[in-house]
């Protein structure tokens, strides 16, 4: 009888023991995911510090971690318009660059977002105003709308705000760098 009060208290104190390190392990796995977004910001950080010291450009950097992926401001340089380029096609470039020089160093793929000036946040608030008012033309019409070509950060933004809205529905069409969001009424 004994032997049997021993295994169930045995079996009870295992299952304990699981339930608790199921509890602390999610709190770990989210600690050493952060804990690598913000080495990513901070290689990240660096590289854009030795690009602008390069360049002579003014410019603070600030790093910040927000919906899983490591977020790179430069701002408050006259020259930093120039980074961005037309239609943010620099700004693109040296977000690329600055993702390879985190995996170099990190040996992982980096999702960093890098804004310069406050450009993507402005550019973000546009889209989605356009994104929102087409989606509600193509709820009132009933005709399907095409965007022009985008970049993957435009899109979501788009599709992000067609979602608001009811009676519609967005897909994007394509290859780069010709990818288009398409607004479609739903049946």
């Amino acid at each position: 009888m004994s032997e049997t009060l021993q295994a169930t208290d045995d079996v009870e104190a295992s299952s304990e023991a699981a339930a608790e390190s199921e509890t602390t392990a999610e709190p770990q796995s989210q600690s050493k995911t952060e804990d690598l977004l913000v080495q990513e910001g901070d290689i990240a950080g660096d590289y854009l510090e030795r690009l602008l010291d390069l360049l002579d450009y003014d410019g603070d950097i600030d790093l910040d971690v927000e919906s899983g992926r490591a977020i790179v401001s430069i701002d408050g340089g006259e020259d930093l318009a120039k980074l961005v380029g037309p239609r943010g096609n620099v700004l693109e470039s040296l977000q690329e660059l600055t993702r390879l020089a985190v995996q170099q160093e990190t040996g992982v793929r980096s999702r960093l977002m890098l804004d310069i000036a406050q450009w993507r946040a402005g550019r973000r608030a546009e889209l989605a105003e356009m994104g929102r008012t087409t989606a509600e033309k193509v709820a009132a019409s009933g005709e399907r709308a095409r965007l022009h070509p985008m970049t993957p950060f435009e899109r979501k933004v788009v599709h992000d705000a067609v979602a608001t809205v009811a009676g519609v529905h967005s897909e994007s069409e394509g290859e780069e760098p010709q990818r288009r969001v398409i607004i479609f009424p739903k049946p």
